[in-house]
């Protein structure tokens, strides 16, 4: 009997040791950020800082990721530390869609989405009944939407805002076909459709730059400002005041304006 209970106190610890390490947290790991990146031009910029970082002694591990959803279901499980592929915008619709608790903690670049075509040089040589590609997800397609509104090829419902869908075209007088497309994949079909609205993080990874290589750009009032996100419960954390310090840095305003050629502009 003796020995039976001796074996259940034996499991109960187990368990409870068990369970106190797959619950790893800021503050247990309070000398590392784990941060998951787009490759470019999150990877990029936060490559500047890792040096720095460890001069206060916080390693930075850097993760990267190729998609719109991993980086932040990863960070809301405790996967990750905080992120940073995504604008504020996504961020918020991302929150209400799948309940996740994640805040933003600072603004950090601008990427202009921007309009690209191998097939003409101008959108003025358009053709009426053209096929448009944008993301098929509910912010960047409705970003997508206002740009081309703004090029004054469609109009949309005044109502729809930034998360304007197909379904709110009110004028295409000119019977555009919209093929929506999960944002990573439409620089791989820009030879398959007419004109294509591509995000800025996206069309770099494929060489383009927004700047000199499209034929339409976002003005420089875009709302959709790159952010750090991280959870609520650890959004006071000291590793990331540091972490903002380092990134709202001359060092890095002055890396994003000499390497990205106004493809990346600084917001802060």
């Amino acid at each position: 009997m003796k020995r039976n209970i001796s074996i259940l106190l034996i499991v109960i610890l187990s368990l409870g040791i068990l369970v106190g390490c797959g619950n790893k947290d800021v503050t247990e790991e309070s000398n590392i950020i784990k941060i998951g990146v787009s490759p470019n031009p999150h990877g990029q910029i936060i490559e500047q800082i890792v040096e720095d970082l460890k001069e206060e002694g916080i390693e930075v591990k850097i993760e990267i990721f190729t998609d719109y959803v991993t980086p932040n279901i990863a960070l809301d499980d405790g996967d990750l530390h905080a992120n940073y592929f995504q604008h504020g915008p996504y961020l918020e619709d991302f929150i209400q869609e799948q309940g996740v608790d994640l805040v933003p903690i600072a603004d950090v670049h601008i990427e202009p989405m921007a309009i690209f075509s191998d097939s003409i040089d101008s959108l003025d040589d358009l053709e009426d009944g053209s096929v448009i590609a944008i993301p098929n997800d509910t912010v960047n397609g409705g970003r997508a939407l206002l740009l081309l509104e703004a090029q004054g090829l469609i109009k949309m419902d005044k109502e729809a805002g930034i998360k304007a869908s197909v379904r709110d075209i009110v004028e295409n007088p000119r019977n555009f076909e919209f093929k929506e497309l999960e944002a990573a994949t439409i620089p791989r079909v820009l030879d398959e459709v007419h004109i294509a609205c591509i995000n800025g993080n996206y069309a770099l990874d494929s060489g383009l730059n927004p700047v000199s290589d499209s034929i339409a750009i976002e003005d420089s009032n875009s709302p959709y400002t790159n952010i750090i996100a991280v959870r609520t419960e650890d959004k006071d954390n000291e590793n990331f005041q540091k972490l903002i310090k380092a990134l709202h840095s001359d060092k890095v305003r002055d890396y994003i304006n000499e390497t990205f050629d106004g493809a990346v502009i600084p917001a802060f």
